[in-house]
């Protein structure tokens, strides 16, 4: 298990003056890997002010979170219209978004949020995404193959076999970091699955 930084820590209980604090000292605004990135934290709890420090400070903005959401994607959805507008300058165009502005943006988010009321629409997709994942794993294109993992788990997050496949494919590429952020995810949501201490310990061992 990860302990979570001051900075971490400070975000996550939304302590903007505390986290504007450990900013300033010099405190590290890149995170570690996907489950600890400050930047995506502030963006999912709309922590207007710390997202400007942290953007100030040099924070990635084009960094995903474990279910491949960009730190835009998420203030669209729990922030307000100044926090996308901030993160936009600097974020790289997301292929999907047709109309790349802010309020093609926050349309878009709006609309995957609509889709994945649709519980027929969810299922069907996350079982064609998860398919195809798992024919690229087998050619073993493992990068495109944790692509399609990346996109079904940004509708599903709670399918831990995903996270599994998707661990596996970080191991293959050399990337122990998020092998074992995944695999501890898994462990989280189904700490009884023998395949996910199995993934754990292969990440745990590669990153040791």
């Amino acid at each position: 298990t990860r302990i979570l930084g001051p900075l971490d820590m400070a975000l996550h209980k939304s302590n903007v003056s505390c986290a504007k604090l450990l900013i300033q000292g010099g405190a590290n605004v890149s995170g570690a890997g996907p489950c600890y990135n400050p930047l995506v934290t502030a963006a999912e709890k709309g922590l207007t002010e710390a997202i400007k420090c942290l953007l100030e400070a040099g924070a990635n903005p084009n960094v995903l979170d474990q279910f491949g959401r960009l730190p835009i994607e998420l203030a669209a959805e729990y922030g307000t219209r100044e926090d996308v507008e901030m993160l936009f300058p600097s974020t790289l165009p997301i292929s999907t978004v047709t109309n790349w502005s802010v309020d093609g943006i926050i349309s878009h988010v709006k609309m995957e949020i609509k889709q994945l009321e649709d519980g027929n629409f969810v299922t069907t997709m996350v079982s064609d995404l998860k398919q195809q994942g798992d024919d690229a794993f087998k050619k073993q294109d493992y990068l495109n193959a944790s692509v399609f993992y990346t996109q079904a788990l940004k509708m599903d997050n709670f399918d831990a076999k995903l996270l599994s496949n998707r661990s596996l494919c970080w191991l293959r590429m050399g990337n122990g970091e998020r092998a074992f952020s995944d695999a501890h995810e898994c462990t989280k949501l189904c700490p009884k699955w023998a395949k996910a201490h199995y993934r754990l310990g292969a990440a745990f061992m590669f990153v040791k």
